[in-house]
């Protein structure tokens, strides 16, 4: 089937990308495009999705896709689709998109507070069924709308994700893929399928779910009035494909009891496999179900890693800025350079900024430098930068420490894969803080991998998810801890979370800013 092929839509938060695959898993050709998602005046912290401009965006993408790759629509058998989690739509009993958000929408503050008051057990009660909180689901979001536009409230069909809004406007069949669906909060996490007594203690209405179909599972095919907009052929199967993270497992190869991986993007999550559930009793980490049938993940998220890294180089590093312009090596590469020559910990500097997940209680403390002198040989842009890179070790480590402790299980090792794994000081790092060895994916943008292996299955290109991890995944490199290292780390993250409990008091009493604090906390 060589000439064959398998195309992703990867709908992120800041842009999408439509990416075609050939059936060995080798990318041919991306076409890709920034948006954003604009706040309504009237509502401070919307984040609204455009769904007329943003499927324009799509459609313009697969075009252009198809054009550049210079190949038979026909031969592009399947497709399938990947997105944030968390961004939900909601429909009217004829298929028209009522009402849309992206997944950093924060308008639902107040109804966040109602809940709240409910019950005091009501946020764990439903984490016990769920695995998810009140902090990124979507119940405060419709309760929002219910409060706010009653007539689009009442007009409600259907609620699905993003990426499965891109499969129902291809094929159009409305329907859910578990690994996104349960990050509503409601679903049953371990049937995989919506619960509607969740709905009614919340006071939400129990007729708006779609049937359920795991990743996977082909849909519909390209309808006719698709393909005269996009060029694809009506004979291409539409399959279910899921949340970005749980994709980015799958291309990841990381679908097997006791799997593990760190995505280390803008945030970073760690994932953690397993094919049974053992709830946590204080509701400290979420747990979704997998893209892969009867498998669920542990996942502890760290906020802004990578965000944190652009801030320092868009705010400090004017002159790298002008170095790149000028040679073409970038900023990135010529810090990591000096940050080499800064010795393990930083000269003794820790920095804060994401603090270990606690999902049920979720803030963090003002980001912060503290421990450092005023000796620009051994405090300067290198010294911060590594700091930078050592602090998102240590919140990995207790993340990893925190759902080994539910699990009363360890991975033997890790999958590092996204942006972040394209240094080879930042792996290193990471190695030598979870004193574990990391394993490189030669894909590392393995989310779009993710959604072409589903679209793979769906059209029995690869018999399972096992297959095709079998044929198409492959690893680069294997980092292995320095014990030395470690040893140094060890002592500093013990250093570090003490220091993140104190920088927490400031902010609990108002003498700092949060970096970030889930709805409705104090």
């Amino acid at each position: 089937m060589m000439d064959k092929y398998l195309m992703a839509i990867d709908a992120g938060t800041g842009s999408v990308r439509v990416i075609l695959f050939n059936t060995l898993g080798q990318e041919l050709g991306v076409a890709q495009s920034e948006w954003t998602h604009k706040e309504d005046p009237r509502y401070p912290g919307s984040m609204d999705f455009d769904i007329v401009q943003n499927m324009n965006i799509i459609t313009d993408l697969i075009k252009e896709i198809i054009a550049a790759s210079n190949i038979d629509a026909k031969d592009i058998i399947a497709l399938s689709t990947t997105s944030m989690r968390e961004a939900i739509v909601l429909y009217d009993e004829n298929g028209n998109e009522l009402w849309a958000c992206a997944n950093v929408d924060s308008r639902s503050n107040n109804e966040v507070n109602n809940l709240y008051l409910m019950s005091d057990t009501l946020e764990e009660n439903l984490y016990k069924v769920s695995g998810q909180t009140f902090s990124l689901g979507a119940i405060p979001r419709i309760l929002w709308v219910k409060n706010n536009l009653p007539e689009t409230y009442h007009q409600i069909k259907y609620v699905s994700m993003l990426n499965d809004w891109i499969t129902y406007r291809l094929s159009g069949v409305i329907s859910v893929e578990p690994s996104n669906g349960c990050t509503t909060g409601l679903f049953d996490l371990k049937q995989r399928v919506w619960d509607p007594d969740i709905a009614n203690q919340v006071n939400l209405r129990i007729d708006i779910f779609p049937v359920v179909h795991e990743s996977g599972t082909v849909i519909g095919h390209v309808t006719p009035e698709m393909s005269t907009l996009t060029g694809l052929s009506t004979n291409t199967l539409v399959v279910a494909g899921g949340g970005d993270a749980q994709l980015g497992c799958i291309g990841a190869g990381v679908i097997n009891e006791g799997d593990a991986a760190v995505f280390g993007g803008s945030f970073w999550q760690y994932e953690y496999t397993t094919s049974h559930v053992q709830m946590d009793e204080e509701c400290r980490v979420r747990i979704n179900c997998h893209a892969v049938p009867n498998t669920w993940q542990y996942e502890a998220i760290s906020f802004f890693p990578g965000l944190v890294m652009r801030w320092f180089r868009d705010g400090f590093c004017d002159l790298e800025k002008h170095i790149q312009s000028q040679t073409g090596e970038s900023i990135y590469s010529q810090m990591e350079k000096r940050a080499r020559n800064i010795p393990v910990g930083s000269y003794g500097m820790l920095c804060t900024f994401s603090d270990i997940m606690n999902y049920k209680a979720w803030k963090h403390a003002a980001p912060s430098f503290i421990n450092f002198k005023l000796d620009s040989n051994k405090f300067n842009k290198a010294s911060f930068y590594r700091a930078i890179m050592e602090n998102a070790a240590f919140v990995t480590k207790g993340n990893i420490e925190l759902v080994n402790s539910i699990t009363n299980t360890a991975p033997e090792n890790i999958v590092f894969a996204g942006g972040a794994s394209k240094s080879e000081l930042w792996c290193q790092i990471v190695c030598d803080v979870l004193n574990i060895p990391l394993k490189i994916p030669v894909i590392r943008e393995s989310t779009a991998l993710g959604a072409a292996i589903c679209a793979g299955v769906g059209a029995k290109v690869y018999e399972n998810f096992n297959d095709a991890f079998s044929k198409i995944i492959t690893f680069e490199k294997i980092y292995h801890p320095d014990p030395k290292n470690n040893q140094v780390y060890e002592e500093i993250f013990l250093k570090w979370k003490e220091v993140y409990k104190k920088q927490l008091e400031l902010a609990d009493s108002r003498l700092t800013d949060n970096m970030w604090i889930a709805p409705g906390l104090k």
